[in-house]
């Protein structure tokens, strides 16, 4: 029960975090792209109850990926539909980029900090820190993998939408009214299919993004180990 009690305090925030920001960034893009739908409905905001997703949120915990409430967007709003709709999608995983980014960077500091002698008394409160940077990290990084595969309503469906003829657009767009049911399909009931398909660009993000000194740092963190919850 402790495990548990510990793995949902290391997860709850860089996990509800990562969400949000996902979504936040859409609406954000589409609101300054002509389109307000999201801003109207209260949707741009940092309020993770705004966007959260019961299901999503548990799946977080469960198998390490999940979801929030989409943010509404209305193409048709959008100063060019097709070219927007880009920029709109793109605006997910590049958030999560991001955030992949600076928790790297903080992470780097902090593991730096806990190398120092003089520094082993404050073991203890960095430790917490350190394995919810690294989850931040990771979450980050499945999340923006994932959601540029090429497969409406996935950011990346929706880029290669944009990008295609208009023809073809129309006829890939279709894909999504089955897309969502059948990723939300694979991810519950067959999530090492998944796995094997994100772990290596996550597997490479993780080494560019914290380096051998970090990553033995973790691979040796005992905690780290009986919570379980990083591929590390």
């Amino acid at each position: 029960m402790e495990n548990i009690l510990l793995k949902i305090s290391v997860m709850l925030v860089p996990g509800l975090m990562a969400i949000t920001c996902h979504e936040v960034s859409h609406g954000f893009i589409a609101s300054k792209l002509g389109d307000s739908t999201a801003r109207s409905l209260g949707r741009l905001t940092l309020n993770p109850l705004k966007h959260l997703d019961i299901v999503g949120t548990i799946m977080i915990f469960l198998i390490g990926i999940g979801w929030a409430k989409p943010v509404p967007v209305n193409f048709n709003n959008l100063g060019h539909p097709k070219r927007d709709m880009i920029w709109v999608a793109a605006a997910g995983p590049v958030t999560n980029s991001l955030l992949a980014i600076l928790s790297a960077l903080a992470l780097r500091g902090l593991v730096g900090i806990a190398q120092i002698p003089a520094a082993s008394q404050l073991q203890m409160f960095l430790d917490p820190i350190a394995l919810m940077l690294a989850f931040s990290v990771y979450i980050n990084l499945v999340l923006a993998v994932f959601n540029l595969f090429p497969v409406p309503p996935l950011e990346g469906g929706r880029v290669m939408v944009g990008l295609l003829p208009y023809r073809q657009s129309v006829a890939y767009a279709g894909i999504e009214r089955y897309g969502m049911i059948g990723i939300i399909l694979i991810v519950i009931f067959f999530p090492r299919v998944l796995s094997y398909v994100i772990a290596p660009p996550v597997y490479f993000g993780l080494d560019i993004l914290l380096g051998p000194n970090v990553m033995g740092f973790l691979v040796n963190n005992t905690s780290l180990k009986i919570l379980g919850i990083f591929p590390f």
